[in-house]
């Protein structure tokens, strides 16, 4: 494949085009597989999750339903995302011309999930936070509609629109904030566009990472001055929210490297690396919840066996 192709481009007033489907075109079937797969698993697995937290009583806390909503940001950009590449993989097409409106709408939902996302995890270490420093004032807090502003926050905090003006010269497998700055035909508008997204970057990304360290470094202080029992239980109910927030700060940290880098590895990696960064978070984070927390895992069992003996739902909670 000869470097010219890789380049060219298409770009109107009203469209772009999207130019990584070159590097999946010779596998295009074997990618669709395993998108194919990837998607159906987190369509599922995220949904049952979400499900067992909304119709038990006993998980309606909130850190269930701080880990309900996180697994909605998930599941809303697989949506966003995983369709719109299938379709395009089994169009076969080496490139695929979209309209501007339906890029930045892309780009603006994915990139304002995964903030939100980690507004969600700083909220998740306030609530683990305040249970198990401040007990005696948890249920006074973390009321309802406590709960329920946290999340409006968390989800209006992170939206933003992106200058819809920009010039763009290409395009990955999938419209991102990043692209219409890197792969923009530069001017006073890329450079606005890139100072506006270092500034959102450190408000809804750095400063909500920042504070998750700082709650679970007060947990740690406290877990260590207590029994072992209680150390115990306070550090398993905080390992599923760590092992998310790690997965996604390794997720966004090799993201940001690539992109400063501009992808050192060759185009294919590039494009590979891209979609693995979507890939991966929303494979992990159902698994995870569903796993490693007891309560959402003892009645996503129970569920499963009921549906596995044909009976209803309903009798596994009576």
């Amino acid at each position: 494949m000869s470097s010219s192709v890789l380049n060219v481009t298409s770009v109107t007033s009203s469209s772009v085009t999207l130019d990584g489907l070159v590097q999946l075109s010779d596998h295009r079937w074997l990618f669709f597989s395993v998108f194919s797969a990837v998607y159906l698993f987190v369509l599922c697995s995220d949904g049952l999750v979400v499900y067992v937290i909304c119709s038990q009583r006993n998980l309606h806390r909130p850190m269930f339903v701080f880990v309900a909503a996180l697994l909605l940001n998930s599941l809303s950009v697989s949506v966003t995302i995983y369709p719109k590449l299938l379709t395009d993989l089994t169009s076969g097409r080496r490139f695929v011309e979209v309209s501007r409106a339906a890029c930045l709408c892309q780009a603006l939902v994915v990139g304002s999930l995964g903030s939100s996302s980690f507004m969600l995890l700083a909220t998740m270490a306030l609530d683990r936070y305040r249970s198990i420093c401040r007990p005696l004032r948890y249920a006074a807090l973390l009321t309802p509609a406590a709960v329920a502003a946290l999340l409006l926050f968390c989800w209006r905090g992170a939206a933003g629109r992106p200058p819809a003006a920009l010039p763009l010269c290409r395009l990955p497998v999938y419209c991102n904030i990043y692209s219409f700055v890197s792969l923009s035909c530069g001017g006073g508008a890329a450079l606005l566009l890139n100072v506006y997204g270092m500034v959102s970057a450190a408000a809804v990304v750095f400063l909500p990472a920042a504070f998750v360290l700082f709650s679970y470094g007060r947990i740690l202080s406290i877990c260590l001055r207590r029994s072992q029992a209680f150390s115990s239980k306070a550090l398993h109910t905080c390992l599923p929210h760590l092992l998310v927030f790690i997965n996604y700060s390794l997720s966004l940290a090799v993201e940001m490297l690539l992109q400063r880098l501009e992808a050192g590895g060759g185009p294919a990696t590039s494009v590979l690396v891209s979609i693995l960064l979507v890939v991966i978070p929303t494979l992990f984070n159902p698994v995870v919840y569903g796993l490693k927390m007891k309560e959402i895992f003892t009645h996503v069992k129970r569920l499963l066996s009921c549906s596995r003996s044909h009976k209803s739902p309903e009798c596994c909670y009576i």
